[in-house]
């Protein structure tokens, strides 16, 4: 398939408000569903100027990497931030740093995030009050860092 052409995520976000429209710049094209992958998942991702990737946030069992195709977004971590450009490339071990990228140009940033899809995973949100623990579907389901529901 031409991955520019495949079609975008029905649904643009998860994230429960008031989180959502912080990811409003965000278009992804699930590619490695197109072709029916079950262990690890390839989006085609589109940042808008002033777009975030996601909150800054970690996994507690999933790896992910990320390939910028086109643009220069910043990437935004726990340790500090990097600028990067078309040709790089970063990876986030599970459990290790907090990561999100930022669009902070003029011009679209398009990049490639593979992560692969352990169940029983969490994702911990160090700058917000949010959490996210996978069901038993294989389904985020998002709780403020008390345990209580959004």
């Amino acid at each position: 398939i031409v991955a520019k052409e495949a079609p975008t995520r029905t649904k643009p976000s998860n994230y429960p408000e008031p989180f959502a429209t912080r990811v409003a710049g965000r278009v992804k094209r699930p590619l490695g569903d197109l072709f029916g992958l079950k262990n690890f998942g390839i989006n085609q991702t589109r940042l808008t100027p002033g777009g975030e990737s996601a909150l800054l946030h970690r996994h507690s069992k999933q790896d992910e990497f990320i390939y910028i195709l086109e643009g220069t977004p910043t990437l935004v971590t726990d340790a500090g931030e990097v600028n990067m450009e078309a040709g790089m490339c970063a990876g986030f071990p599970a459990a290790g740093i907090a990561h999100q990228l930022v669009n902070r140009s003029d011009a679209d940033v398009v990049y490639l995030e593979i992560g692969d899809r352990t169940q029983g995973d969490e994702g911990s949100y160090p700058n917000d009050d949010l959490k996210a623990v996978m069901d038993a579907n294989g389904k985020w389901v998002f709780l403020h860092k008390d345990d209580t529901p959004y």
